[in-house]
């Protein structure tokens, strides 16, 4: 299929207002085909099913089975495709880094697929006790994140700082102060139960990839929940590396610092 071909497909997959709903819904994360068909129950599963089969050809959602559920998971690369081509560039730095492997690709060097790249899906769910209040461990996951958060692209100098409002920036800046890596945009917030962010957290590519924290106290301690999917062409490691990152960063260093006051640096020594 050519660039021409996928864009018109994707044009028509866009035209049906109940196929945008679909969309809509898988924002927040991947669906079963079940929960999806209860949306809509105006018409027919039937139906449902053939919006779901017509998004599948556009590439604009991807299916993975897990056990005897159908999941559905968004894939916005063919969406950035079509922003690109009609919008500023220069408008969207989020852009290159889909579309430079999708041209990659299209001149016919498979590099992604030849190193194990693959179109494939993963989830990652945590869940993390904390001996603290909500609201601690809330700040700490926003306005404390540079005290505990030790993953760093800009060097051991850089400093990590947390927008608490949606469309606000989990930015790492450099020693000199200039921005170097965003590791999220915030798409919800509701202090301080609950965050959602979109951000590769490492992943290159075409990837479409969102986590979120939801909170609640529990007998005297905060209980953290941990969601984060990701779909598109991944290398088959990075869902263990997620998982195991994320599992250090939560349950070692967010939690020795809520619980105990050490820094991560600290922690590390």
């Amino acid at each position: 299929m050519t660039l021409e071909d996928e864009l018109t497909a994707t044009l028509k997959a866009l035209t049906h207002p109940t196929r945008r709903e679909i969309l809509d819904l898988l924002k927040d994360g991947p669906k079963t085909t079940g929960y999806l068909d209860e949306q809509f129950g105006e018409i027919s599963r039937y139906a449902v099913m053939k919006h779901l089969s017509q998004l599948e050809e556009a590439n604009l959602i991807l299916v993975r089975r897990e056990g005897r559920s159908r999941m559905n998971y968004l894939n916005a690369v063919p969406i950035q495709e079509m922003y690109d081509r009609w919008m500023n560039k220069y408008q969207s730095m989020h852009a290159s880094s889909l579309l430079s492997l999708k041209s990659t690709l299209e001149r016919g060097t498979n590099i992604m697929e030849n190193h194990g790249y693959k179109h494939d899906t993963f989830q990652i769910e945590q869940e993390i006790r904390i001996q603290a209040p909500i609201e601690k461990v809330f700040k700490s996951l926003t306005e404390k994140i540079d005290s505990w958060w030790a993953y760093r692209l800009c060097g051991e100098d850089s400093t990590l700082s947390f927008e608490p409002e949606v469309g606000g920036r989990f930015i790492e800046r450099g020693a000199s102060g200039e921005a170097g890596a965003l590791w999220g945009t915030i798409t919800y917030i509701n202090a301080p139960c609950e965050i959602r962010l979109n951000g590769l957290l490492g992943m290159q590519g075409a990837v479409n990839s969102a986590y979120s924290y939801k909170l609640r106290e529990e007998g005297g301690e905060t209980i953290l929940s941990l969601s984060h999917h990701a779909s598109g062409l991944l290398d088959p490691e990075w869902h263990a590396a997620h998982d195991g990152g994320w599992k250090e960063l939560l349950g070692t260093f967010l939690k020795n610092y809520v619980e105990e006051g050490k820094t991560y640096s600290e922690q590390q020594k």
